[in-house]
């Protein structure tokens, strides 16, 4: 019996990917909701919610675009230069990110102060709104000819990509205020919890008008969605959805802490799975499947083994880290 080692990989991708959506959403949605909080030193308190894992969060998104490059030559060689305005602007806003995150703890002068955390805010959304633009510019489809990019330099953006772009921004607010309502307390965590009502309800909005969307853009994604046997399949998706959205806002108005953090996290997972269901058994739609788009078996069965390993010692390092700094964040603890 042989293994179907595209499959792995394809799991074990789709898998870091799912985990850097929901461990690095709510710390991107921390940098969104600068926005709206003005005070020192509850942005202080909202950074040093995640000071201890928000490098360790970023890893997925390592481990995900490392596999792509190293067993997926071919996805990788047609997704980059489809998408290089987006995924450049990601990377450069993560980075922009990642120094203001460290900064604006280092300077000296209120002015100063001020520009870092425009420039968190900046970098977070920018992140977060490219991220969106990249998954819908993928869903309506890549043009490939002779597997090879075939499209144009601003193919990916659309109405259908803009509104991604726009979901995924609110829908990381909402993940970040559903942590500051587990994780904080006092003024900042009652602000917390009622921006995630309203964010929650923007959120869903916009899942459904993505979801309504999505069909649309492929005919084999509406045969998947619609077609007979599929919707029986794929039904439990909006079903679940439903649950979960009732789930969350009974937890908001119960006050509860941890609930909300986990159901709106749910939510995410449902979109991922309802995104694999969409694509699947593609790894660039409309044409590029998983195994057109894989290495040589030798490649991905050396890259394997390292995977055993490092994956491993990554949860392992990410579940410590959680644990270690659980427990409420208040003003005047430091991470740095």
């Amino acid at each position: 019996m042989s293994i179907d080692l595209p499959m792995i990989w394809a799991a074990l991708i789709a898998i870091a990917v799912l985990a850097y959506v929901l461990l690095d959403g709510f710390d991107l949605g921390i940098g969104i909701l600068f926005a709206a909080e003005t005070e020192d030193e509850d942005r202080d308190v909202m950074v040093n919610s995640v000071a201890p894992v928000w490098d360790g969060n970023e890893t997925w998104l390592i481990l995900g675009g490392g596999g792509l490059f190293a067993v997926f030559p071919l996805a990788y060689a047609t997704i980059m230069p489809a998408f290089y305005p987006t995924i450049i602007a990601m990377l450069l806003a993560l980075v922009f990110r990642g120094v203001a995150f460290e900064f604006r703890f280092r300077t000296t002068t209120r002015r100063g102060r001020v520009w870092w955390d425009r420039a968190f805010w900046l970098g977070s959304t920018v992140a977060a709104f490219c991220q969106g633009l990249t998954l819908g510019g993928l869903l309506q489809g890549v043009h490939v000819v002779n597997r090879q990019y075939a499209g144009g330099w601003f193919d990916w953006l659309t109405p259908f990509s803009v509104l991604c772009g726009a979901a995924v921004v609110i829908g990381f607010a909402l993940l970040g205020s559903c942590w500051l309502v587990w994780r904080t307390e006092g003024a900042l965590q009652y602000r917390a919890r009622t921006r995630a009502r309203t964010l929650g309800i923007v959120t869903l909005a916009l899942i459904v008008a993505v979801s309504i969307w999505t069909p649309f853009l492929q005919h084999a994604f509406m045969e998947r969605w619609f077609g007979w046997p599929g919707i029986v399949l794929t039904s439990p998706v909006p079903i679940l959805m439903v649950l979960l959205a009732w789930g969350f806002f009974r937890a908001i108005e119960r006050k509860q802490e941890i609930a909300p953090f986990l159901f709106a996290q749910g939510w995410f997972a449902l979109c991922y799975a309802g995104l694999g269901i969409s694509i699947w058994p593609l790894m660039v739609p409309p044409s590029i499947t998983i195994w057109d788009a894989a290495a040589p078996p030798e490649s991905q069965l050396f890259l394997l083994v390292g995977a055993v390993v490092l994956i491993p010692t990554i949860l392992i390092y990410t579940a410590y880290a959680y644990w270690l700094f659980r427990g409420k964040v208040k003003p005047g603890m430091h991470y740095h």
